[in-house]
């Protein structure tokens, strides 16, 4: 009998013990790995990439790190703010619509009385997180946050709310700045996101679901990360974190320990549309100088090397006899190439810019995003296993040295430059821009080539590239058709006239 209880008793120990660890593993499981949304999902093999926001699992305290959070939580938090994103669907987006039978078969007429007149537009809203990075109420987001919106209303922590005006975007980078009319805000200071490291601690401060002012952490597990995300976005050196991220997030605040932003949450890797595992965020190292340049030009002023370039790979090192295994690979030249200019030739190896090493084209790419056209550098080369060092002046797609206006680089895709002296007295005239450079644009849609001279467009006389831009944005705002009806001369004086369709 005593055998029998003791066996009972061993039994029902036994049981405790397997329940009690199984809500502990549950409970634990439950604290680390809350999870985020993602919106605008990309087609990559069988996962999907999702632009989105960024959350991540609770961490234990380590010898390397603070037992919690709270501290850098409590300087972070208020500088995260709710965007709610309000779109105003056009007829394109509104799908099936009523079709009139009299309408279509007689043309339009007097809807005065028709009460379908007074019905408004459907609207549709999204909603996204933003980082203040100044007191007087300058805001960094995503551009996918903000693309296309009629009205922005931007809530922060203390449930304050403001409308926010677009002060500039680049979907290149999917960086956008916002800025609403307040003062005496809580920015989160800029940290350096370059000495980031590899397996160091994070968090991610957003709204993901809507569930304003959430905060998840995770770790740092790349960087220099390249997506396979399609569609405008061409940055290739994302932070990569195992913090959670879901619908909300994007556009939200990755901060270090010391409550420093390091990055913007962007997107995640998933299967499924929700978070699995994979986060990804702009480097402040390039979201930093897209703001500094929408602030100061309105639009990126964006460098190139001017290489084709690709990683390291068995192939290349074959083709090329590589020396080593580490750097990007030179195997093209585009249009116009400063690199090419200075002696970069087929082969080579960058491994480094400006002192700082480049592992890979993801990381040659976040090094020159951070200059501007005109900008001097230093790149080092392997050329068949000799180091060189090689001083060069990059330059903007075009091909210049040229501050690119907003409307320039947007409608146009060209750079301009004043018509020099002898180029005026050549030609008689005391006036003109010269073409010095054509990315895809306008122009060149409408056969422009490099190095035509304009002397007026809409018969008003041009002298600069700000003379350009007036016009443009005139005929942008009032024109009915805008179109620039553009006067010029080849440089052996043959006068041709261009007709560029804005619309």
């Amino acid at each position: 009998m005593k055998k029998e209880i003791k066996t009972a008793l061993a039994l029902l120990g036994c049981s405790t013990l397997s329940a009690v660890g199984a809500v502990g593993l549950y409970d634990f499981y439950k604290t680390n790995h809350t999870s985020e949304g993602a919106s605008h999902p990309s087609e990559h093999g069988q996962g999907t990439f999702k632009t989105v926001n960024y959350t991540a699992p609770a961490l234990l305290g380590t010898e390397h790190a603070p037992q919690d959070f709270v501290d850098v939580t409590e300087r972070s938090i208020n500088g995260v703010v709710n965007i709610r994103a309000e779109i105003t669907m056009s007829n394109r987006d509104m799908g099936r619509q009523y079709i009139d039978p009299f309408e279509f078969f007689f043309g339009p007429y007097n809807r005065r009385n028709d009460s379908r007149q007074d019905q408004k537009r459907p609207m549709k809203v999204g909603i996204g997180s933003g980082v203040i990075i100044s007191i007087d109420g300058y805001i960094i987001t995503n551009h996918h946050v903000v693309e296309d919106a009629t009205k922005l209303v931007v809530t922060t922590n203390d449930n304050r709310e403001w409308e926010a005006t677009v002060i500039g975007s680049d979907p290149a980078t999917d960086i956008a700045l916002i800025k609403i009319d307040a003062k005496g805000l809580s920015p989160i200071p800029i940290g350096d996101s370059e000495k980031l490291r590899v397996g160091e601690w994070v968090l991610a401060i957003g709204n993901p679901f809507n569930l304003s002012s959430t905060v998840t952490a995770g770790i740092v597990s790349a960087k220099g990360r390249s997506s396979m995300a399609q569609g405008d976005l061409r940055i290739a050196s994302f932070i990569q974190t195992d913090a959670a991220v879901n619908s909300g997030n994007s556009g939200g605040a990755l901060v270090n320990t010391k409550g420093e932003l390091i990055g913007i949450n962007t997107m995640i890797y998933s299967q499924t549309g929700n978070f699995a595992g994979y986060s990804f965020a702009v480097p402040m190292s390039i979201a930093s100088k897209v703001v500094e340049d929408i602030k100061k030009y309105g639009t990126v002023q964006r460098a190139v090397l001017g290489i084709v370039g690709s990683n390291i790979s068995s192939d290349l090192t074959k083709k090329y006899d590589l020396k080593i295994t580490e750097g990007a690979a030179v195997v093209g030249f585009a249009d116009q190439s400063p690199a090419k200019s200075a002696g970069v030739v087929e082969g080579d190896i960058l491994t480094h810019i400006n002192k700082v090493p480049v592992r890979s084209m993801a990381e040659v790419q976040e090094q020159v995003s951070k200059y501007r056209p005109g900008d001097k550098i230093s790149i080092t080369l392997n050329r068949k296993g000799k180091e060189e060092v090689i001083n060069l002046t990059l330059k903007n797609a075009q091909g210049t040295t040229e501050a690119v206006s907003k409307v320039t680089a947007s409608s146009l895709g060209a750079a301009f430059k004043p018509l020099d002296a002898d180029g005026k007295k050549r030609f008689g005239i005391n006036h003109g821009v010269v073409v010095a450079g054509l990315d895809g644009g306008k122009l060149r849609e409408a056969g422009v080539p490099k190095g035509f001279i304009i002397l007026s467009i809409n018969n008003v006389k041009v002298s600069t590239s700000d003379d350009v831009d007036a016009i443009v944005n005139e005929v942008i705002k009032e024109s009915p058709d805008k179109v620039l009806f553009i006067k010029g001369a080849y440089p052996n004086g043959k006068i041709k006239y261009f007709a560029v369709d804005l619309s």
